[in-house]
């Protein structure tokens, strides 16, 4: 074993017991290469990634090229899901180099930690003119003692690039309005990059983009416009009949290597079902299609059941790979579904596209096919329970198969994202249990993951039997955004004011430390951090949102609950700051767009008052009101002003209000929605 035993990070425990002398990311190794005057090798990937286990087999275990890595570099591993401001710095550093960016990532630094030269997945050989990595090693190890000079003037260069790129554009006048045209142009442009036919953005692979699904739903309910919703629609109807959606056990692998969505990537992180149950909510929401309330249960059910903790956290990723091939878990001969049901085979077969020859690489992912799509929207219900039966034998048999592996951390962003989902999910589907979840989960954060000081909260924790668990890293930017968001779903499904005033406290110290004064945006790592180069603002929606993007959309929340003004100028500015990048490329700031609504159309102010009615609060929760907050005035507080002269008993009743002016009360959602509509 090599000192990453010692580690609790999945990814890292994978490679304890290669040959290779590897460091976790510490003063201890930089140190090391300080005393030497070796280059450093650091190498970033996660547990779930298939080509880094790829290039773990082919060259990390292998002793010849570990014993020139051991003599040449101080060697460093480091979990991309732990160190997310690690990998950042230095994929950035790798695509000024190569002009792209992936994982693994390996990137060789100078005993000062700068970077100097890097790739992605390089061969055991020579190969399509990419060069094998002993050659890389080689050659790096030759430059570092015949190219000295040229090679640190390399590294402060991209040190310096690094922290231009970190720096936030300076903001513009905040009295300037935004306007609707500017939101009908980011439509336009988003639609430009539609796949009209196959549902989603762009081409393969695809990436479910659950932000700008989100913001076309937004633009159809304020517009009205049907492109709008039917892009929406049919993105998510493509993805639950395809391949990306387990259809057995439900849930969404991370990307489609295709067009059609069949093929999968086939790992599985909880971020990505999270977003997707979200998005699938809100559509729910505006639809009320069934396909949507049936995903949103059997995804959440996969997530309980495969990655949720005996304390109530839930746990990272499944791993793509099964007995060392992508996808193996998943995938179905038909000879195997004859045998498990018999002479109800050719009807499933039908149902979801298995054939002898199969439909990937000889093989079957399932997807359902329009026969099958016809008998689950309006099949007898005979033969739907049928199905499922089918179904159900099918996930046991799979049951039997070898498990991808599990990624056992529990995050502290991902895990409020997943909060959300559960909130999002209760106000849907009304569904209790679902509402329960997101208040434990809360509560397990908060016992095992807040901390002091620099760690006010930890940004990882792993359960270790037999003691108390071991929380590690201080909590970044977007764990302390999501978490705020957390807290703020959290009241709106409980009614309990205490999540909000939880999430001003969090907010305080996030402004206090995480500041960029001269833009009003905030770094990715706080200033109390000191073991990074630079530090980066992290602005793009990408596969999870920006915690700058999450905290402007908190700060109007929030600015508006307490009246704190500052606050609300505080995202304006932020999102005026960016408002020409979110209309050129509206994909790579999703989340921002919807940010330009909550700027353009009115805020609306919603209490629900008097003798708490679950009723009420269930079917409000469950329409369609983007740009609102909501209270429920079961106790007065001082510092919520909007519920300032409610009346807490009595027949229950919605006041509306806009900057804490409020209409007459009404008694019915009909009503209060009407009021919406006419105001």
């Amino acid at each position: 074993m090599n000192r990453l035993a010692k580690e609790t990070s999945p990814y890292l425990l994978q490679h304890a017991h290669n040959p290779v002398d590897w460091y976790p990311w510490g003063d201890e190794a930089i140190q090391k290469a300080r005393e030497k005057d070796l280059p450093i090798l650091v190498s970033i990937g996660y547990s779930a990634c298939h080509w880094c286990h790829v290039m773990e087999r082919e060259s990390f275990e292998d002793p010849e090229t570990a014993e020139f890595m051991n003599r040449h570099f101080i060697n460093i591993k480091i979990d991309r899901e732990e160190r997310p401001d690690l990998d950042q710095i230095y994929m950035d550093a790798v695509q000024a180099i190569a002009g792209n960016g992936g994982w693994p990532l390996n990137v060789f630094l100078t005993p000062e930690a700068k970077p100097f030269y890097g790739g992605t997945y390089f061969p055991p050989v020579n190969l399509h003119n990419r060069p094998s990595w002993k050659t890389v090693l080689q050659n790096i190890s030759e430059a570092f003692v015949e190219k000295r000079k040229e090679i640190e003037e390399q590294a402060n260069h991209l040190t310096d690039h690094i922290a231009g790129s970190s720096f936030g554009p300076i903001p513009t006048s905040a009295q300037e309005s935004l306007k609707k045209e500017d939101l009908s142009f980011i439509f336009e442009q988003l639609m430009k990059t539609a796949d009209r036919e196959e549902g989603g953005f762009g081409a393969a692979p695809k990436f479910p983009q659950t932000f700008s699904i989100r913001f076309l739903l937004q633009h159809h309910h304020y517009t009205g416009d049907a492109t709008a919703l039917d892009q929406a629609i049919l993105s998510l109807d493509k993805m639950i009949e395809g391949g990306i959606y387990d259809q057995l056990g439900g849930g969404f692998a991370r990307y489609s290597t295709d067009r059609q969505w069949l093929a999968p990537h086939f790992e599985k992180m909880l971020y990505d079902n999270a977003l997707l149950i979200i998005a699938l909510s809100e559509a729910y929401s505006i639809t009320s299609l069934p396909s949507y309330r049936r995903a949103i249960q059997e995804t959440i059910g996969f997530i309980e059941r495969e990655l949720l903790s005996p304390g109530g956290g839930f746990y990272s990723a499944l791993d793509a790979d099964s007995e060392g091939e992508e996808g193996k878990f998943y995938i179905w001969q038909k000879n195997e579904i004859d045998e498990v049901l018999g002479d109800g085979s050719p009807r499933f077969c039908a149902y979801y596209d298995v054939s002898q020859r199969g439909n990937w690489e000889g093989k079957n992912i399932l997807q359902l096919t329009p026969k099958g799509k016809e008998l689950l929207a309006q099949g007898p219900e005979a033969e739907i329970r049928q199905l499922q039966a089918d179904k159900a034998k099918l996930l046991s048999r799979r049951n039997l198969r070898v498990r991808p592996h599990l990624d056992d951390k529990i995050l502290l962003g991902w895990n409020a994202l997943m909060i959300s989902a559960c909130c999002k999910a209760f106000a849907a589907l009304g569904t209790d249990v679902y509402r329960e979840q997101a208040v434990q989960t809360m509560a397990f954060l908060e016992e095992k993951m807040k901390g002091e000081g620099l760690f006010h909260f930890h940004h990882s924790f792993k359960e270790i039997p037999g003691t108390g668990g071991r929380a590690a890293i201080p909590a970044f930017l977007d764990d302390y955004a999501y978490l705020i968001e957390a807290y703020i779903q959290l009241q709106e499904v409980t009614g309990e004011a205490s999540y909000l005033l939880r999430a001003k406290a969090l907010s305080d110290w996030v402004i206090a430390h995480f500041s960029q004064p001269e833009t009003g945006l905030f770094y990715y790592t706080s200033d109390l951090q000191e073991d990074v180069i630079v530090r980066k603002i992290d602005l793009y929606d990408g596969a999870t949102p920006s915690g700058n993007s999450v905290m402007g959309l908190n700060l109007l929340y929030l600015g508006t609950v307490f009246d704190e003004a500052g606050w609300k100028e505080r995202a304006f500015l932020s999102t005026r700051s960016i408002q020409d990048l979110i209309r050129r490329y509206p994909g790579s700031f999703g989340l921002w767009a919807t940010l330009l609504n909550a700027y353009t159309y009115p805020l609306y102010e919603i209490v629900l008052s008097g003798d708490f009615s679950a009723s009420k609060h269930r079917e409000f929760l469950g329409k369609t009101v983007p740009n609102r907050v909501f209270q429920i005035s079961s106790v007065t507080h001082p510092m919520l002003p909007i519920l300032r002269n409610k009346p807490v008993k009595g027949p229950a009743q919605f006041f509306l209000c806009r900057e804490y002016a409020c209409q007459p009360p009404v008694k019915e959602v009909a009503e209060l929605l009407g009021l919406i509509k006419n105001s």
